[in-house]
């Protein structure tokens, strides 16, 4: 036999490539979990949990094919799945609670009706009771799983249900999870909560290369073998969309990396379809002011195009859910009315107007935003950060938005000052002996601080006496302290009404639009949009007043009553202090200035003079201004010194001292 007669045959499917290179997904899979050291469902035991890390990115096949295929770029069917590890220590359950809650909230299905939560078997689930067998678990995974195509499903319950199981099969554990379906948006996607313990009641681990490519690659089988690869049809019709879009699209990509060093590139192509796109888009840059033509047919792509189209695409999406958010709430604004509150811009002014809506922006990320119609007239869109750090807020109170100052405060300039005369340390004795004008309350607010920067950054510490020991860089620390907090929180929102102005018109309390009409400083109202609004209700509490007696009309002037607010504040507590009285089998008592008040926090209540919180004793109780400090001694005995319309708080103690609001 000649070596050109030489025949090895390899026996196999037919048209299999053979090989390594040639085997399904399931077969590297089981392949993978071989080398972690596990039989499979062949019932010899594992020697280790396979946890996804050695499974591969994808098939030799699908890249021998699309050097063949001038769409293999596009024929995949994508989807995109966003993965979170949540750790539930602390507070995390209680942020776990609120996640589950809104991703239940209302309008997210098809018809605008609340989601509802399902799991591998039922369509309907208990959230509650699913977080109570979470209780003691270290962490827990949440995925947004979101295909191109979802919208070309009837009901994603199948599909996710489908994603897994295969997950299940290739982590080799049972999962215990829940999820719920979404259709606000223009792209449908599943909310998924996972508990992270395996079914042998140990902690679920899940390897970093599954999460951010083996669960996306399985979910993409799983459409695509639902839906088919996509046509040729459907990917030039996706291509032509593209042309004429203001955000960050896939020709532009195409164009970045087929630019030479000089950003410069030729509107033709070989291929006629191709070009069409190519010049199409680029004519579209140029109008954009992100292309030139240097010369006919050849084009200088801006060094800004990426960042800026993508900051085009975001703010389209925003005005797109302003749009939404308002023609809901059936208020008509222009387009050119809606802002973009930017709280680091160095033009930045607070925001006082109506709470129009509150929602998700980024639901991975758990970043919030609200919408306020503005007194202004015009309607601002306000990222204001983590969820859980703005407390909800409901549509339709007043409110003043204000951008948190990102630098050291005055308290952590004080501690620095006296610890670099005491060795580095910081104590409210020592500060008291460096100043001994200073009252204790004020020392504790210091303590209060440092206590804050080592729980929430571990930026100071604290000796076992209660003392501190501070850093000489202590400012420096202190303002990137407020720089973190403020990507937490970039905004403060304070609520200055919780009464509408319908319902602030008539109410028998001194509210915001009397302390408008009687400010020396009001704030400055556009003669359109909620601003116009405002004008008309300050127009109509006034005549409420005039016909009760609290101001009086001469000539072109209105006057009003010096006491007017105090005794518009003191009925309305009085009246509500006689229901309450009924309510609780308590007398009230009336709490002045310079009174000393100690109780029982019970809870607070909103009224037309604002937020007061009840506290009560064995045979009596009272009614105080509230401060957002106070709910840290929610259902504690509490006691403080009224000032005027202020109270500084304390309650308990704690190895630091009083904790004192």
């Amino acid at each position: 036999m000649t070596p050109d007669d030489d025949f090895k045959p390899r026996l196999g499917k037919v048209r299999s490539l053979g090989g390594k290179k040639g085997r399904r997904y399931l077969q590297r899979v089981l392949h993978a979990v071989a080398l972690a050291g596990s039989r499979g469902r062949f019932g010899q035991a594992r020697r280790a949990q396979f946890h996804g890390n050695r499974i591969g990115r994808g098939s030799g096949v699908g890249r021998v094919l699309a050097s063949r295929d001038r769409y293999a770029a596009y024929r995949q069917r994508r989807v995109i799945i966003k993965s979170r590890i949540v750790k539930l220590a602390g507070k995390g359950m209680k942020a776990a609670q609120a996640h589950l809650r809104y991703i239940q909230r209302d309008g997210v299905t098809r018809d605008g009706q609340p989601g509802a939560l399902y799991d591998a078997d039922r369509d309907r689930t208990d959230g509650k009771a699913f977080l109570e067998r979470a209780e003691g678990d270290r962490h827990q995974f949440r995925f947004i799983v979101s295909a191109e195509d979802g919208a070309q499903y009837d009901d994603l319950k199948p599909f996710v249900r489908r994603l897994m199981r295969t997950m299940e099969e290739d982590l080799g554990t049972k999962l215990e999870w829940v999820a719920v379906d979404h259709h606000n948006t223009g792209h449908p996607h599943t909310h998924i909560v996972v508990r992270g313990r395996d079914d042998r009641g140990t902690d679920l681990i899940i390897a970093r290369e599954y999460l951010t490519i083996g669960m996306r690659e399985r979910a993409a089988e799983i459409v695509a073998f639902d839906l088919g690869p996509r046509s040729d049809f459907e990917i030039e019709n996706r291509l032509r969309s593209e042309v004429e879009q203001e955000r960050f699209t896939s020709l532009d990509r195409r164009l970045i990396q087929e630019a030479d060093s000089e950003r410069l590139i030729s509107a033709g192509h070989r291929e006629a379809f191709q070009q069409s796109l190519r010049a199409g888009r680029l004519q579209k840059l140029g109008r954009l002011g992100l292309a030139q033509e240097t010369v006919p047919g050849v084009w200088r792509l801006s060094a800004e195009l990426e960042p800026v189209l993508r900051r085009m695409g975001e703010r389209g999406d925003i005005i797109k859910t302003m749009h939404r958010e308002m023609a809901e709430k059936g208020i008509a604004r222009a387009p050119s009315d809606y802002v973009i509150y930017d709280p680091a811009a160095a033009e930045a002014r607070p925001i006082i107007g109506k709470i129009i809506a509150r929602g998700l922006s980024d639901e991975h990320a758990d970043r919030h935003f609200v919408i306020v119609d503005g007194i202004d007239g015009y309607s601002h869109y306000v990222d204001i950060g983590k969820g859980e750090a703005t407390d909800p807020i409901p549509d339709g109170r007043i409110v003043e938005v204000t951008p948190k100052l990102i630098e050291a405060r005055a308290v952590d300039r004080t501690v620095a000052e006296i610890a670099a005369l005491h060795d580095g340390r910081y104590s409210i004795d020592i500060h008291l002996q460096h100043d001994p004008s200073a009252r204790h309350v004020f020392a504790e607010t210091h303590v209060r601080r440092l206590e804050a920067m080592r729980r929430l950054a571990g930026i100071v510490e604290r000796e076992p006496d209660g003392s501190w020991i501070i850093a000489s860089d202590h400012v420096e620390r202190a303002a990137s302290f407020e720089r973190m907090q403020g990507q937490a929180a970039p905004v403060t929102i304070r609520t200055l009404s919780a009464l509408g102005l319908d319902r602030q018109v008539g109410a028998d309390g001194a509210t915001w639009l009397d302390r408008e009409l009687v400010s020396t400083a009001p704030a400055s109202l556009r003669d359109s949009g909620f601003g116009r609004e405002v004008r008309e209700a300050l127009v109509q509490r006034r005549q409420w007043l005039v016909a009760r007696s609290f101001a009086q009309e001469n000539q072109d002037q209105v006057i009003y009553r010096s006491d007017m607010l105090i005794e518009l504040r003191r009925r309305e507590l009085s009246r509500v202090a006689g229901q309450l009285s009924g309510e609780l089998g308590l007398n009230y008592v009336e709490t002045r200035s310079g009174d000393r008040v100690e109780g029982l926090y019970r809870r607070h209540i909103d009224l037309a003079s604002g937020r007061f919180a009840v506290i009560e004793k064995t045979r009596e109780f009272t009614l105080v201004p509230w401060r957002p400090a106070l709910e840290r001694g929610l259902g504690k005995q509490v006691s403080g010194f009224a000032r005027g319309e202020t109270i500084s708080w304390s309650w308990g103690r704690q190895r630091s001292g009083p904790n004192i609001g």
